[in-house]
């Protein structure tokens, strides 16, 4: 599939934000999900002030909920924007599900392709059948003595940043949604060959689709500013040591050492400073609307096959001007190839 399919989305910014962003071409909207944003009632958000866009959850904390919960968060939002609707599931943190939610997440990778297949049966379940799942983790035996069912075809999307996830959602899922921090080498080194031989393993006869955020920060009156938030975004990502891999095949090990160092000293400025330019250029859209554009153009096929977020930054960025750098970006979608 060639950059001609590729479309262009948003991570959700609000309803005010929706309705510029479908009118000027935005085919898809996303939401993360933090402890003041919950994935499902976001969801339901999107599906009812959106009119054409596919909307879902990129991602949902996988193993905070039960297959038959995140089912039936697709299922109430299926309602009112039917067809239109994807999950995406990310595992989190391995310390944010002990200390956070309390769940297990021992073996995340086997974990999250049996949740796939619980989630399924619920959602691939009709009225008066029973609704059977037997797995490592998961086991769903249930007869809903109530026609509320119906089969619904939502696509599954893992959020896989390694290659053993996104080997698991080539062969479990339906695709990825790919890290803001994805480059080029990442994309054709890393991930794409572990799709393919996961969706080769399964038989799957459609491309595995792949979604993806690609940090943006747009800003004609002060270009600098938005190349400082890119910078910082970039750089709050690599203070996570389980991006090291990452780091490594980029050769960013002294880079990233000094993110850390800065980061551990609270010089968010510092930390900005130690993503270099060749960084900055592999990973983010940035500066003018003018410089935004040469990059897109310029990194083809590093971005998402099939859906690429044009994600304002988040980090040390107030509400207010996230919405703007969300509004600014729509100027990007005019010649986008």
């Amino acid at each position: 599939m060639t950059a001609e399919g590729r479309r262009y989305g948003l991570p959700w910014r609000g309803a005010e934000v929706a309705r510029g962003a479908e009118a000027a071409g935005v085919a898809a909207f996303c939401s993360g999900e933090f402890v003041d944003h919950e994935a499902y009632s976001t969801l339901a958000e999107m599906a009812l002030h959106t009119e054409r866009a596919l909307v879902g959850p990129g991602i949902a904390y996988a193993f905070a909920r039960t297959p038959y919960a995140h089912a039936a968060g697709i299922r109430g939002a299926w309602r009112h924007a039917p067809g239109r609707v994807f999950l995406g599931l990310g595992s989190g943190a391995f310390k944010i599900n002990r200390d956070w939610f309390g769940v297990d997440a021992s073996r995340p990778v086997a974990r999250m392709a049996d949740l796939v297949g619980a989630v399924r049966a619920w959602l691939h379940a009709e009225n008066g059948q029973r609704v059977s799942y037997d797995g490592e983790f998961y086991r769903v035996d249930a007869v809903v003595g109530a026609p509320v069912l119906g089969r619904i075809d939502a696509p599954i999307l893992l959020g896989a940043f390694n290659k053993l996830m996104a080997s698991a959602a080539g062969r479990a899922a339906n695709g990825v949604i790919a890290h803001g921090l994805f480059t080029r080498s990442w994309w054709e080194d890393v991930v794409r060959p572990a799709v393919a031989k996961g969706a080769a393993q399964a038989e799957h006869e459609a491309a595995p689709r792949e979604h993806g955020w690609v940090i943006t920060a747009i800003d004609d009156d002060d270009p600098e500013r938005a190349v400082m938030d890119a910078r910082r975004m970039i750089a709050f990502y690599l203070t996570v040591k389980t991006y090291d891999p990452y780091v490594e095949h980029h050769g960013w090990t002294a880079q990233t050492a000094a993110i850390r160092e800065a980061f551990a000293a609270r010089d968010t400025t510092a930390m900005a400073r130690a993503v270099t330019d060749d960084m900055l250029e592999a990973i983010a859209v940035c500066g003018t609307t003018a410089d935004g554009r040469a990059a897109l153009a310029r990194r083809g096929d590093s971005l998402p096959r099939d859906v690429a977020y044009l994600a304002p930054p988040s980090f040390m960025v107030s509400e207010r001007r996230g919405q703007r750098y969300a509004l600014a970006s729509l100027a990007l979608l005019e010649g986008t190839p």
